[in-house]
């Protein structure tokens, strides 16, 4: 790894399409920030297996739904790696599938302090050091929204699709903003992914269950998803801010 690899933080990068995205972009040369919330034994394997592969990278803990711990983590960056150059706001929750009139208010507020609030600080932060504004070298964000957002989830989880729309709106909206800072910001929407977060959301079979009301029949995987997000990330992507791009299967 040379002294001029770019850092990329990946949040909730232990599972899933975070850790897909951290094993990728060390692969492509990136040092790696894997952030993860609660499973250390995950992303210090994730960590292993970029050092294992030549590959630079260190877990950092911070809950998205604390700006204090969130602040902590960008400190922890700049002392371990220094400037950051890309982000991947990654992590998300959903909850059990559930009518809207089934909700209580806290798990609304949860699903937005994580999905939205906690991407914006991110956002946030990753600009005071990115922004030619701000002293720095520019950088690229890609938030990681859904399908959801367009298609509603009604009967599931509204609340889910109603935080990644309010991911989309973001991203088009910071991307105008800071688009003369030297910053690129864009978004990937998954469609249905062979992940974990479904068995988080009661749902364990769901992907496979919903493939047929996919146009491709599959289910999509971690892998797809995370080469999408690093090419938005790259110089091949130099054109491209407040895009969303649609990695779905067709839906």
């Amino acid at each position: 790894m040379t002294q001029t690899a770019k850092t990329l933080l990946v949040t909730g990068g232990g599972r899933g399409i975070g850790a897909a995205l951290c094993r990728l972009g060390a692969e492509a040369g990136y040092r790696v920030v894997v952030n993860y919330v609660a499973n250390a034994a995950a992303a210090d394997e994730v960590v292993r297996a970029i050092e294992a592969a030549g590959g630079e990278a260190f877990a950092v803990k911070a809950d998205m739904a604390s700006e204090a711990e969130i602040l902590s983590m960008f400190e922890a960056i700049d002392e371990r790696f220094g400037p950051l150059d890309a982000l991947v706001n990654n992590a998300g929750v959903v909850s059990l599938k559930a009518r809207v009139d089934e909700m209580d208010a806290a798990r609304m507020e949860r699903m937005m302090r994580i999905n939205v609030i906690g991407t914006m600080l991110c956002a946030r932060e990753a600009v005071k050091r990115m922004s030619t504004r701000h002293g720095g070298k520019g950088g690229v964000i890609v938030n990681i929204s859904s399908i959801a957002a367009v298609l509603g989830s009604a009967g599931e989880y509204v609340d889910y699709a109603a935080a990644k729309a309010a991911v989309d709106t973001f991203t088009v909206g910071l991307a105008r903003e800071v688009a003369e800072e030297g910053i690129r910001v864009n978004a990937v929407r998954p469609g249905t992914i062979d992940t974990e977060i479904h068995a988080s959301g009661g749902q364990p079979d769901r992907a496979m269950r919903v493939s047929a009301q996919i146009p491709m029949k599959r289910p999509g995987t971690a892998e797809e998803i995370a080469r999408a997000a690093l090419w938005l990330l790259s110089n091949e992507a130099s054109y491209a801010t407040g895009a969303i791009l649609n990695v779905s299967g067709g839906r």
